[in-house]
């Protein structure tokens, strides 16, 4: 009977203690997530560098925690800040560049991106932002950093084991191919395509060199149906329909893009490159939009949601009643609730394939 009593007061002292144990997320697989891109991902560098492409100002961050403008280019939080969440990782991304992150802050990953920028060198001189060869700069940057904090043994392991995102691409066929025709006086279409992925197969190597194992490499959105394309097209607010040529040409891309990764990452010993799709949840949306909650595709959520970004979406520009209806919340990014859907697509693209 004692050794009865004693096994029930053992199984309660156990139950206990399983009760007041943290909780461990199960989708807990990287020790930090690392941030190199354009504006679809910087959570706030452009906020400290000299470019008119900022977000550091109403009505962007309305719906951010504190309803603080962060230098993100969306209502609330970006795909990468969910993604983290989703992940286990944290709740937001720092961008680098912020002064004084804290040391728990830099052990689980930063933000290294820069809204305006593009694989093509060009783009970034256009923009006057962040090219990605100063991205790997500051990368490099930040592992020594991590070295002198925490040493040079659990530095290279948390760059190792580090989720490394990379999205970029828009910016440079809209600023150079399509909208800007610089490069279409050197390229043709496949031939533009190619550079960009060879720019993309070179910055790849060096995340490789630096340490990065596992990287995901975001597609291109369809671009014909950014409401500022549909703008350039059309010229008018209604009876908007997506720039179908972009497209497809989107969709090619992505396909070469698809079919390259696996390549690189067998030269790559040791590296897991997964590819993020990001174009075919964003036109499910448009195709159905009452099936998620929208209302509004082809426009954005402010001003007159036709060319409103940036610098032209103000504290004094009307704002849409509801921006969660909204697919796009300024003329070219989606709304909080838009990356919400992508970013559960990626983190079931992301599982599966790691």
């Amino acid at each position: 009977m004692k050794c009865f009593t004693m096994l029930l007061h053992l199984r309660f002292f156990f139950l206990i203690l399983l009760l007041h144990v943290p909780s461990i997320s199960p989708h807990k697989k990287f020790p930090a997530i690392l941030i190199f891109g354009d504006s679809t991902v910087d959570t706030g560098n452009n906020n400290y560098i000299t470019t008119p492409i900022k977000a550091n100002h109403y009505p962007y961050g309305k719906d951010f925690p504190g309803r603080t403008p962060t230098g993100r280019f969306s209502n609330g939080k970006l795909a990468v800040d969910l993604l983290a969440s989703l992940l286990g990782v944290k709740q937001t991304i720092p961008p680098f560049l912020q002064p004084d992150i804290p040391a728990n802050e830099l052990r689980t990953g930063v933000c290294f991106a820069s809204a305006g920028t593009g694989y093509d060198n060009l783009t970034a001189d256009i923009t006057r932002v962040l090219p990605l060869s100063q991205q790997l700069i500051y990368f490099k940057n930040y592992t020594q950093m991590l070295n002198k904090i925490f040493g040079k043994e659990e530095a290279e392991r948390i760059i190792n084991h580090a989720l490394v995102s990379v999205s970029a691409g828009t910016n440079d066929f809209i600023f150079n191919f399509y909208d800007i025709p610089t490069r279409r006086t050197v390229f043709d279409i496949n031939n533009y395509q190619e550079f960009i992925i060879q720019m993309l197969h070179n910055f790849i190597k060096e995340l490789y060199k630096l340490g990065s194992r596992t990287l995901v490499i975001t597609g291109l959105p369809p671009i014909g149906c950014l409401p500022i394309q549909i703008t350039s097209k059309f010229h008018r607010r209604f009876g908007r329909t997506c720039v179908e040529e972009q497209n497809v040409e989107a969709q090619a891309y992505n396909k070469k893009l698809l079919q390259f990764l696996p390549r690189i990452q067998t030269s790559l010993k040791g590296s897991r490159i997964v590819y993020a799709d990001v174009y075919n949840p964003l036109m499910d949306i448009i195709n159905n939009p009452e099936k998620y909650g929208f209302r509004e595709t082809m426009i954005g959520c402010c001003g007159t949601g036709l060319v409103e970004a940036g610098p032209i979406c103000t504290p004094v520009t009307p704002l849409c009643q509801n921006s969660s209806e909204y697919l796009f919340f300024d003329s070219i990014h989606p709304s909080e609730k838009a990356y919400g859907y992508v970013t559960e697509c990626i983190k079931k693209q992301i599982l599966e394939k790691l």
